[in-house]
Formats: structure tokens, C-alpha cells, sequence
């Protein structure tokens, strides 16, 4: 069964979701980001993507406090991203609760440092953040491009170890019209052992099944949640279903 993860975007404390990665274009869901997590836990999921959306913008972990707000009051595991950028900020993401952590822009900008934390924490507590627009890496809380190759990237660190990737389609996330399988498939293809978490553009349950035909063993879902594209009476029966 591929795995569900929800996500939960923060600016300001506050639950959110962007379109296309635009700051500018950013929608408040909640002002309670526990309560959103809650109610995820209550409809069976077991972990949640927790993105800290100033801490990309700053460049430095800003909401940990919610981070340990909904590591505290739930059991939910959480892997966190954002603005992970030093030593010091990974010490305050694991000590908030997180269980496992997203670094994105440190893996492009700082390639030693990023190793160091495989080696230090183990490649079952680093998740590989290879964000794509253009077949091109974007870094910065995707506000600024690269010249870095989406599959050499994401292979050079498997050949180091690094086992799970997330990679968001930036083009296609929050606009709801449907996730890149082809892409997905390509990297299944080319880098086979990756445990590849898609995100971006999910918009019904047939994008979910079309994800989990092509092999894609874990999805995050976002806006569709939100908008009541996919509810989570639904995503209970799913689980319910395939156990």
C-alpha cells in the first residue's frame, strides 16, 4: 500500500498552503496547527510532513515551538523541513520532537555539511529534499533556481546512503491538476532502491492510484485535504482497507 503522509505548511504559526511555492500566494487553512495534526492522527495516519516555511525563508528553524507542540500532544511521526541550515538548528529540530528531518537546500549548498548529518544521525533519520522545476533543483524555499540536475543529484547521495527523497514537482504544487507520474517513474527507474515520496498536484484518489500503479511507495498530500478534494473519512477507509 503506498503510504499517505499529510503535510502541514507553517507561516506564522499558522497552517497554510502556497501555490507554486509563491510566498505571495499563500492560503490560511487553521490557526491551530495541533489541532490539524489531531485530526489527522484521529483518521488512522501515522506521520506527517511538518514544512517550517519561514525557517526556509530565513535560512534558520523558526516554528520549532509547533514542531514540539504536535510532537508532545501526538503520536504522530514527523519528519520536518525547513530552514535546516547548521549543526545548531538539527539539535533544536530533534530536540523539538522531530523523528526525522528534510534537508533541501543544505544538500545543494553545503554537501559536507549534509553528509555529516547521514553519518552523525544515520540515513534512517535524513530524508533527501530534491525539489524540481524544469528538471532543475530550486533551493531557498524554492525561490531560487539551480543548475543542478534532478537524477545525478538524487543518485550522488543514494550512492552515499541517503535512502528516502522527497521530490515536489514545484509547478504543480497547490494548483491541484494532477502529479507527475512520468517524472516519478523515471526516477524508479534510474534509481532503483529509492524510497521516493511524491508531492505535488494531488487533486482526487486516481492520482493517488496512478502514483501507486507506477510503484511510488509513499505520497504527500496537501491542498487536497484542505479543499476537500480527498477527505479523511476517505483516507480512513483506505487505511482501513489495505491493512
Amino acid at each position: 500500500m503506498i503510504q499517505l503522509i499529510p503535510a502541514i505548511d507553517i507561516i506564522g504559526g499558522r497552517c497554510v498552503r502556497l501555490s507554486q511555492g509563491d510566498y505571495a500566494r499563500q492560503q490560511v487553512y487553521n490557526e491551530n496547527p495541533l489541532e490539524v495534526a489531531k485530526a489527522f492522527e484521529d483518521s488512522g495516519l501515522t506521520r506527517l510532513h511538518l514544512v517550517d516555511l519561514d525557517g526556509a525563508k530565513a535560512s534558520h528553524i523558526v516554528n520549532y515551538k509547533v514542531l514540539e507542540q504536535i510532537a508532545r500532544r501526538t503520536s504522530l511521526s514527523i519528519d520536518f523541513g525547513g530552514g535546516l541550515k547548521s549543526d545548531e538548528d538539527l539539535h533544536i529540530a530533534f530536540e523539538s520532537g522531530a523523528h526525522l528531518v528534510t534537508g533541501g537546500s543544505i544538500a545543494v549548498r553545503n554537501r559536507p555539511l549534509f553528509e555529516s548529518w547521514v553519518v552523525r544521525y544515520g540515513k534512517e533519520r535524513i530524508i533527501l529534499g530534491a525539489d524540481v522545476r524544469d528538471g532543475k533543483i530550486s533551493t531557498g524555499g524554492w525561490l531560487d533556481d539551480s543548475d543542478v540536475e534532478l537524477i545525478p543529484f538524487v543518485r550522488d547521495y543514494q550512492q552515499m546512503g541517503i535512502e528516502q527523497v522527497i521530490t515536489t514537482d514545484i509547478a504543480r504544487d497547490g494548483m491541484l491538476q494532477g502529479c507527475a507520474v512520468e517524472l516519478y517513474g523515471k526516477m524508479l527507474a534510474e534509481l532503483p532502491g529509492i524510497y521516493l515520496i511524491a508531492s505535488g498536484g494531488v487533486s482526487s484518489w486516481a492520482d493517488i492510484e496512478a502514483l501507486q500503479a507506477t510503484g511510488v511507495p509513499a505520497v504527500i498530500l496537501g491542498k487536497a485535504i484542505y479543499e476537500g478534494y480527498i477527505s479523511l473519512s476517505e483516507i480512513t477507509h483506505f487505511i482501513i482497507d489495505n491493512q
